[in-house]
This record gives structure tokens, sequence and C-alpha cells, in this order.
């Protein structure tokens, strides 16, 4: 028989029944509960039914929180306080685990699942978000859930699911200089499309990916989804268990010894089989740019905005006609002539403290030319920021420095990029509309979105790296 993908034996080890029909009962080992989701609880509570496993549910507000409160009470908007209210509400009465605004543990559940040990190597993890793929960078399938999905698990701890393909994205050979994880899966989804990944299971080798630290690894697994795939996986090594050892949520003693002996084996094996296998040579990848309204409307920055007249294909030639227009861009153009009216660094993303200390990098002995938000992903990513001074760095710089939230990534809790207005952000979609209605968004990598912010226009931040 052939060997089995990291996936596979995951998904294996998790089966509780198989059905005729393609259908599987997975078990899911964890939770994470956003603010949005309390309507599961409100569904549950109208059917009498209770948390099967409360201690593997846990719940954080994000999504609605405004990045300039510190606690419920200072929510003056119904529509942003009523869902944290909510949430925290029904968590207590159910038992579920619960890290509410005043707690520093709390933050985006994206960066805090990690952060905790509450997403560790070979577990099944879901979460009523899309980029819970987040969770995959660390050798477990994650994957986001739908809010029907959220009740059937937090009243069985177990969810339905069809088996996908498999694919895997390598890639080979080492990164350039100034080019970071950001850059690695925006150039991947612009080789393969935003439907390339549809139906697979994507996982991530090569030897930059070894290379890789796990918050660069997150950043590409949080972006799988981008890619159409729902399950990003990163391979488990030595980089993997050195994160998660001595985590709050971490097996520790005896158990730490028997997880370890069960993840070191848990990997792909070498004559498994992949359906689709994709190869990028890392040191042809730039720094990159969106420039239309879609994730795979990428370049690098050193290039020019596309010309539609120039495509062949003429849906593609209508979407790119479409994407510019709305964008207010001319064809041809060089990327580095678009001005920027504001920068976002954070979301899901980018918003750990490998990606601060590359914001503050750029950001130091600077100052910002246009409104710029720094919002870290959690409480304690903010602690340890604040520690090392990168605070007072974007403070000096005249940005924002904000409260953990989700921030200007899903317009939901008042930092809103207004109509007609062009922002160069960290996090992961540049639908219309994604960050207020009328938005642009231009997607970057945090050092990139920092070098708009100081020049006020798109720039390759290699030469600012360079002293240029």
């Amino acid at each position: 028989m052939a060997g089995k993908t990291l996936f596979e034996k995951i998904w294996d080890n998790h089966v509780v029944v198989a059905r005729d029909d393609g259908k599987t009962l997975l078990y899911v080992d964890r939770q994470l509960l956003p603010d949005w989701q309390h309507r599961a609880y409100d569904a549950l509570v109208a059917q009498g039914r209770s948390v099967r496993k409360p201690k593997q549910n846990f719940a954080m507000p994000d999504h609605s929180v405004p990045t300039t409160v510190t606690k419920v009470e200072e929510i003056t908007e119904d529509v942003m306080r009523i869902p944290v209210e909510e949430l925290e509400r029904h968590s207590k009465n159910f038992g579920v685990v619960h890290f509410d605004l005043t707690d520093d543990r709390h933050g985006i559940v994206h960066v805090v699942g990690p952060e905790q040990g509450i997403t560790l190597p070979g577990l099944i993890v879901v979460c009523g978000d899309s980029h819970t793929s987040t969770n995959g960078a660390l050798g477990c399938i994650a994957f986001g859930i739908g809010t029907s999905e959220v009740e059937h698990v937090l009243a069985t701890q177990t969810i339905w699911q069809e088996k996908p393909k498999q694919m895997r994205i390598n890639i080979e050979g080492e990164l350039g200089y100034g080019v970071t994880a950001k850059d690695v899966i925006l150039a991947v989804i612009g080789e393969i499309g935003t439907a390339g990944g549809t139906g697979y299971a994507i996982e991530y080798a090569g030897s930059a990916i070894s290379a890789m630290s796990m918050e660069g690894r997150m950043t590409m697994s949080n972006m799988t989804i981008e890619a159409g795939a729902r399950f990003g996986l990163m391979p488990i090594d030595e980089a993997t268990i050195e994160y998660v050892k001595g985590r709050p949520y971490t097996p520790s003693g005896e158990k730490w010894d028997l997880a370890l002996a069960a993840w070191r084996d848990m990997n792909s094996d070498a004559d498994a089989h992949f359906d689709r296998e994709v190869t990028l040579d890392a040191a042809e990848i730039a720094p990159m740019v969106s420039w239309g309204t879609s994730p795979q409307d990428v370049i690098q920055v050193t290039g020019n905005v596309p010309d539609p007249a120039r495509e062949s294909d003429s849906d593609r030639k209508a979407d790119i006609e479409s994407s510019l227009d709305y964008m207010d861009l001319t064809p041809g153009m060089p990327m580095t002539d678009i001005k920027v009216d504001k920068v976002f660094v954070g979301a899901c993303t980018n918003a750990r403290i490998e990606d601060l200390r590359a914001a503050a990098a750029i950001a130091k002995g600077r100052k910002a030319q246009v409104e710029t938000l720094i919002v870290p992903g959690s409480g304690l990513v903010k602690k340890q920021a604040e520690e090392e001074g990168l605070d007072q760095v974007f403070i000096d710089a005249g940005m924002q420095w904000r409260q953990p939230g989700c921030s200007m990534c899903c317009a939901l809790n008042g930092d809103i990029v207004g109509s007609g207005e062009r922002v160069a952000a960290t996090n992961n979609r540049n639908f219309r509309g994604r960050q207020g209605p009328g938005s642009r968004t231009h997607l970057v990598s945090p050092a990139m979105a920092v070098a708009a912010s100081v020049t006020g226009q798109i720039t390759d931040v290699r030469k600012l790296m360079e002293g240029e």
C-alpha cells in the first residue's frame, strides 16, 4: 500500500464513522469561538441542549471589538457590544473557556490558539471563521465551519466532512533579501489562482518552508483559504516542537513524552500520493503587492499595473478592466506610483510579534505620512511588543498603537477605510468593500505596509532597508 500524507494520518485518527455517501463523522479535539458565533449558543439554548465538552471549546471576542477599548462597558455601539456580551454570557453559562477583554490572553482566535497551545500537532481544530486554516501551520487539520456546524460541534464534539484531495506546494531554495512569508503566499496564490486549491488539502513543503519561522508558516497557512483550499498544513519538525513546548494548554510530563513520540511519526510518508504538486523557486519571489480585487491579482512591487489589452482571454480581460476601474488604476503605471490614504498592520495574517518587529524596523526613525494603525493580535503580543519598546517606535513615528482585535481587516468594529480611500494592508483579503464600502485594498507584508506609511505610496521596502 502507498504511504499516507500528514493530512490522511490525522484524518484517519479521528474517524468516528464513515458513510457510504462519502461523508465522515470526525472527532473534534478543540474548537475556537469568535464573538460573532454567539448565535450558535442561542440555538443550543432554544433546543435545550448542553455543550458536550466545555473545556475543549475556547471563546474570545475579536471581530466585533473596537481596538480603542479595554473592557466591554466601553463599547457604545450595540452592534459591537452585544456579540461580545452574549459570547461571554453563554460561555460562562455553559462552562466554556472564555478570555474576556480584561484578560491578556484574549485576542484574535487564530493568534491565541497557537499562542496558548490550544492548537497542537495532530489535532483537528475548527472555528466559525474561514481563516482557521492558520492553525494548520502547527501540523494539524484546522478549518473554518458555519454557524450550524459550530452548534453541532458544541453539542457533540464531532463534525461531518467529506475528505478532500491532496495537494503539495513545494517552495524550494532561499528567499531573497526583504522577502517574507506574506510575499511567498501571495506569490503562490498568484500562481495557482483563488480556485487553484478548491477541493484540496494543501501541504507546504520544501527547503524554504523548513527554514521559515513558525509565525511565517502561520501567515502562509492563514491565506490558504484565499487559494481556494480550506486546509493548509505544514510538516511537523523541530521548529514545531520547540514552538509548542511549554505553552499553557500543551501536555506536560509523561503526556508530553507520549505526544512527542506520536508527532515524530506523523509526517507525510516518502511514498505518499498527492493528487497535484506545484513547485515555486523561492529565489524568484520578490516583495509582492495586490493590484486588483482578488488575492490572485498580485505582482512584484517592481512591476507595473497589468494592461487588459494584452490579455487574450476575454473573461480575464473583463475581470482586469473591472478591477482596475474599481481600484482607480491606470494600465501600465508602476506599482510604486500608487499613493495610499491609510495603512493597516494587523489581522490574523500578520499581527504576531515577528510581524510587529519587522514593521518597527522600518518605522524606526521615520514618520508616517498617512493614517496608520498598528494592531497586535493578542494581549500577550501587545505586552511583549511594549516590553521590547516597539510600541514607542510606532508612537514616535506618528502611528496609532491599538488594543488587540481584528480591527480594519473586517470593518465590523469601527476601524473602516472610507469610500474611495486606498489602504496598504497586511490582512488577507482585498475584495470590494472588505475594509469598508468603496474601500480599495493593496495586500502587502508588514514591512511593505510601513514602507507605504512612511513614504505615502507603495514602496519597495528593500530600498528603505538598504537606507536608500
